[in-house]
């Protein structure tokens, strides 16, 4: 049994592992400094180096730097250090600018997906004690700002709102917080401290802040550069979200730690990203199921074989092993590999891109990194490494997250096969992924519990082609009742709830099936409704 000390960092308390973090500088994938040392560096070698393109902005490392420092001063201004910044934003540059800022100014950055709503948005901010808080004004028809104004009055300690490309009103204007004259802050922030906190559906109703610090971001993107084909030079398309594990480190943390550059596309449309990763020169590219196949598909009408992609990264739930082989086959020369992690462990495996189109990379979920994986009881995929979770924001989260060596437990079942390369063949933990977003069904059914037409409900995960799974409601009605989805949608619409949470499918049974102890079966309503 490992007994994992704690340690204090500012308001965090995290776990201190210390054999782990010997090794991890010894082997250099922790080291001294942080990315904002990263980022004066590139600023003073580099100045000209394009570090980020959001449509017809260019941000060079001079300019990053220079707008991160003036932000950063504002910041500290208003806060004290360890504060927690939040952004709710799309693939925006201003995204990076806040990101880098607050890494400079000693805060603990905290994205949010914009696809969240009242209910969620309303709880990650009293939990996370945010202090500040980005939004667009509007963005594909949806109003934040007004959003914030429902929010925000009713917290007891609320964070000051800035409206990001908009109309502010009585909130804060972006551009208000940038001035010529701002003074060079600096700050003494160790590289094993916390900094970044992002929220992750777990099979609980209340979703858990994950704690990453420099070090555990920077072995992260170490192992890419390592294993994925990196080179100074290389571009990323990111159209995945920054507010997921996966956009962040694309677009903030490998043009910097890698050499690379960020393309960010901030709606995901494969007719138009096809001639932006040839007009770009796209070499490398990161999405769930529907991003492959759907750029596959706009790859074919236009013709084009994307002969600067070098590889393509896929993950999340339900990747056919044929559409890896298919797209191996297709693009000119690039390597697609399925792969395998989390919020807690990213990149848990690093895929098999080590000959293109071998059948490891369509078969199984690749092959371990710098993480150590083993299989539990059950076959329950555990992992240990320098990338992982620094800790949870409510130690109590961390009593089931870990086990007696002190691995995180993923909830999910796998098997290894002759090679050495990890099969996932399920999932242990009751979650549903949709085009890559986490679904907790039990956050749903508590709300959905409440309707006047549903004695009981049970929400499962079924596969769909198009988004990978899709949430179906199996529902005991009331007498007399037959609610439907758009039913559920209006319900939960009220809650605040984000659409990508809403059941997409209703079933109507006169019981759910049940152990003695009164558990819903959850397994017999999939295989029941995956046969049907």
């Amino acid at each position: 049994m490992v007994i994992v000390k704690r340690r204090q960092a500012g308001r965090w308390s995290i776990r201190a592992d210390e054999d782990l973090a010997q090794k991890a500088y010894r082997d250099g994938l922790w080291v001294k400094t942080t990315l904002a040392d990263s980022l004066m560096a590139a600023a003073s070698q580099t100045p000209d180096r394009d570090l980020l393109v959001d449509g017809d902005i260019s941000l060079t490392a001079s300019q990053l730097f220079a707008s991160a420092q003036s932000l950063a001063a504002s910041m500290q201004a208003r806060m004290a250090p360890g504060s927690v910044i939040s952004f709710m934003l799309p693939n925006w540059h201003e995204a990076a600018v806040i990101y880098h800022a607050a890494t400079i100014a000693g805060m603990v950055a905290n994205p949010i997906l914009p696809s969240l709503r009242d209910h969620d948005l309303r709880f990650i901010l009293a939990d996370a004690g945010t202090r500040m808080i980005f939004v667009p004004d509007q963005f594909r028809g949806y109003d934040y700002a007004d959003m914030l104004r429902r929010v925000v009055p009713g917290m007891d300690a609320p964070p000051e709102v800035v409206v990001v490309r908009g109309f502010a009103g009585e909130l804060t204007e972006y551009a208000s917080l940038f001035g010529e004259d701002a003074p060079p802050v600096s700050s003494t922030v160790s590289p094993d401290d916390v900094r970044m906190l992002m929220y992750t559906s777990g099979t609980t109703g209340r979703p858990k802040g994950v704690l990453h610090s420099h070090n555990t971001l920077h072995a992260l993107l170490r192992q890419i550069g390592q294993h994925w084909l990196v080179e100074p030079g290389d571009s990323f398309l990111v159209p995945s979200p920054i507010s997921h594990i996966g956009g962040s480190i694309y677009a903030f943390e490998a043009p910097l730690l890698l050499g690379s550059r960020a393309v960010l596309m901030d709606k995901w449309d494969p007719g138009e990203a096809v001639p932006i990763m040839l007009a770009e020169r796209i070499t490398h590219m990161a999405g769930a199921t529907p991003f492959l196949q759907q750029l596959l598909d706009a790859a074919r009408a236009a013709e084009s074989r994307l002969p600067d992609l070098k590889v393509f990264i896929c993950g999340g739930a339900s990747v056919p092993p044929s559409l890896i082989t298919e797209a191996c086959n297709y693009f000119e020369k690039a390597r697609v590999s399925r792969v395998y992690g989390s919020t807690e462990v990213p990149v848990t495996t690093v895929g098999s891109l080590t000959e293109h189109g071998m059948a490891e990379a369509a078969d199984t979920d690749g092959r371990p990194g710098i993480a150590r994986v083993i299989l539990g009881e059950a076959n329950e995929i555990r992992a240990h490494g320098p990338q992982m979770l620094a800790g949870y924001l409510h130690v109590e989260d961390e009593a089931a997250a870990f086990d007696e060596q002190g691995f995180y437990r993923t909830g999910d079942q796998g098997e290894f096969t002759a090679t050495g390369h990890l099969v996932v063949t399920g999932r242990i933990k009751d979650l549903i992924i949709r085009n890559g977003e986490n679904i907790a069904p039990k956050e749903i059914e508590d709300l959905l519990v409440n309707h006047p037409d549903i004695a009981e409900i049970a929400i499962v995960g079924i596969a769909d082609p198009r988004t990978g799974e899709k949430a179906c409601a199996v529902i005991v009605p009331r007498e007399g009742k037959e609610p439907t989805v758009s039913d559920l949608a209006n319900f939960l619409s009220g809650f605040g709830v984000a659409k990508f949470k809403y059941p997409e499918r209703v079933e109507l049974r006169d019981v759910l099936p049940k152990n003695e102890a009164g558990k819903v079966l959850k397994h017999l309503l999939r295989d029941e409704l995956s046969s049907a």
